[in-house]
């Protein structure tokens, strides 16, 4: 393409234009790192009261780190918009919408209803990026097309490539500039101006051949950490049976210095991505080859099941002190799909309280990050969290340990804590259990 010397060359000099469009947590992550670095960003969001927020300087989206947006609105450089107006002007077009699953079959409809927009604003000259979490083939086989609806030809007239998000929410040690970046594109020359913009944003870029390669990336990633979350969660279920205490048994593994990595059981997964992704990787699997993805969905299913089991485990520990879990008064501890975030998108608390519910327990929960949470077709608002609530409860079930959470305070106020999560270690007062 003969104006990619003119991009490079306004990219190095933080003169392009970047558009990203979607603002939750992945796209105005990007908005606020761009910016930092030096580029005029546009935030486009079709939710006009996530825009309203984000222009008064509101950060009302989970598991964006709050200092990263404040830096990034305080240079000036970002603004934000429902109007896809800005692709007009854009260098670089990065799409970060999300990629759900219905029926275990992947939801594009937003990444296409997205590349319908910006095709309708398209330039020659740019970088398209696509970020969103999808199945090897899409960036080639959906956004591609669509694109090119604007009348413009990949590779002739703009670049395209594809770059999966790598953001832990939470994560204090890993920030959006120290996680390498992966990218794959359709061609060398758009591999090469997708690696050259990722690079005035993170210390490391990783190019590989394709994007079918980097959009395989991803879901390798997180049906690693699915598989073997699924592996230590039926492995306590076993050592329960056997009488061994998982928590001694993984951090004598973790001794280990090479051969193992150290993951750790609890009431299920959650999140926008490891319930999520793997999900694209078995449908393509048995879409493409005809077969299951074996391991994956057995880890799926242990995962699945990790909710049932604790509340099965709430009812021993209920029932070794003489209660039963009917009509017991039960506090759920955090809600949140992990700690210190206000995420609770495919919450595995949520099926925890639900079950519970089922066995004609009642449950309360306290979270302080999540004010209520969907409960038969309307909302249950949060307990406020005080000496009384807890001494009040029957069973206080720990399933997310918020680093606010004073756990001595709380175990010194409760007749019995379910620990899900090891938050109180080996050295627990007696009346906390551990799963």
């Amino acid at each position: 393409m003969k104006q990619t010397a003119v991009l490079r060359r306004r990219i190095l000099s933080r003169r392009a234009t970047v558009a990203v469009v979607g603002q939750g947590y992945v796209g105005l992550s990007l908005a606020s790192a761009a910016a930092e670095a030096g580029f005029s960003v546009a935030g486009i969001d079709v939710d006009q009261s996530r825009v309203d927020d984000l222009n008064r300087g509101s950060l009302t989206v989970p598991g964006v780190n709050a200092d990263a947006f404040a830096t990034g609105l305080a240079t000036g450089r970002m603004s934000f918009g429902t109007d896809a107006e800005p692709v007009a002007g854009a260098d670089v077009v990065v799409i970060c919408v999300p990629t759900p699953v219905r029926d275990h079959t992947p939801d594009l409809s937003v990444v296409e209803a997205a590349c319908k927009e910006v095709a309708l604003h398209l330039k020659p000259g740019c970088l398209v990026v696509l970020e969103s979490t999808t199945y090897p083939g899409t960036t080639e086989e959906v956004v591609c097309p669509l694109l090119e609806t604007s009348g413009l030809v990949t590779g002739r007239d703009f670049l395209l490539a594809y770059s999966p998000e790598r953001i832990d929410p939470g994560n204090d040690e890993y920030s959006l500039r120290n996680t390498p970046r992966v990218v794959g594109a359709l061609t060398a020359e758009s591999a090469g101006v997708a690696a050259l913009f990722y690079g005035q944003i993170v210390d490391q870029v990783t190019v590989v051949s394709s994007c079918r390669a980097a959009e395989l990336v991803k879901l390798l990633e997180n049906t690693f950490r699915h598989v073997n979350i699924g592996l230590v969660n039926e492995m306590a279920m076993i050592c329960h049976e056997m009488g061994i205490d998982v928590w001694e048994v993984v951090e004598a593994a973790a001794s280990k210095p090479f051969g193992f990595m150290p993951f750790y059981p609890g009431p299920g997964v959650g999140g926008h991505c490891i319930p999520v992704d793997p999900t694209y990787l078995a449908w393509q699997v048995r879409r493409d080859a005809g077969r299951q993805f074996r391991i994956l969905e057995e880890a799926q299913d242990v995962n699945t099941q990790m909710p049932a089991y604790v509340c099965a485990r709430i009812g021993d520990a209920l029932n070794d002190v003489g209660k039963a879990v009917k009509g017991a008064q039960i506090l759920v501890l955090g809600v949140a799909y992990k700690p210190d975030v206000g995420d609770m998108r495919e919450s595995p608390g949520l099926g925890v309280i639900t079950t519970l519910e089922k066995r004609r327990a009642k449950v309360a929960f306290h979270d302080p990050y999540i004010a209520a949470i969907p409960h038969d077709g309307s909302s249950l608002a949060r307990t406020d969290l005080t000496s009384r609530a807890l001494a009040q409860a029957d069973c206080v079930a720990l399933l997310t340990p918020h680093s606010s959470y004073d756990l001595d305070w709380i175990a010194s106020h409760s007749k019995l804590v379910f620990d899900a999560r090891n938050a109180y270690g080996a050295k627990r007062p007696a009346n906390v259990v551990r799963l």
